[in-house]
């Protein structure tokens, strides 16, 4: 067992100007500025260390490198990140179909874990597709692989779908 002592430091700027942005665009518009860096990322991508790399008409994919920082007790990626990275594709899939003043939330998310991540893994990427986009509710598939396109995790969701000026 090492002793030596890791520290990282998370940065992100406040979520309130991020979602007010989300008000005013599209999904798709919206989901792009942030992959282009024209607007933050959410906290949570600086937390756990992940980006959106692509969006697509019901398609987005979101990529990350599996780190220390993302084990568990027993010396493997908690599977909280291929759940979050699963979420995060598979919502902002749907989000990216939804014209301006509409949004989402997950009201639904099942998870199946095919293999272990860990930091030697290298990038991998959860890709996100619509399978579904009614008035008030949307389902969405994912699946998380790595570069040779080997297979992690999959899932479905379920959303609920809002009308974000009322809020």
């Amino acid at each position: 067992m090492s002793d030596i002592e890791r520290t990282r430091t998370v940065t992100w700027q406040d979520p309130a100007g991020i979602g007010k942005a989300a008000f005013s665009m599209s999904g798709a518009a919206f989901l792009r500025a942030i992959a282009e860096r024209k607007l933050p990322p959410p906290p949570i991508a600086n937390l756990m260390g992940f980006d959106i790399e692509e969006v697509g008409e019901g398609r987005v994919v979101f990529a990350v490198e599996p780190q220390e920082y993302h084990y568990n007790p027993i010396g493997m990626v908690h599977g909280g990140l291929a759940a979050t990275l699963l979420d995060s594709a598979m919502g902002c899939a749907v989000h990216s179909l939804l014209p301006e003043g509409r949004g989402y939330t997950t009201l639904e998310i099942k998870v199946n874990y095919v293999r272990a991540l860990k930091h030697d893994t290298g990038r991998v990427r959860a890709i996100g597709k619509v399978i579904h986009l009614g008035g008030k509710v949307a389902t969405a598939e994912g699946s998380l692989i790595d570069s040779a396109g080997k297979l992690y995790a999959h899932g479905t969701t379920t959303c609920l779908l809002s009308d974000l000026s009322r809020r």
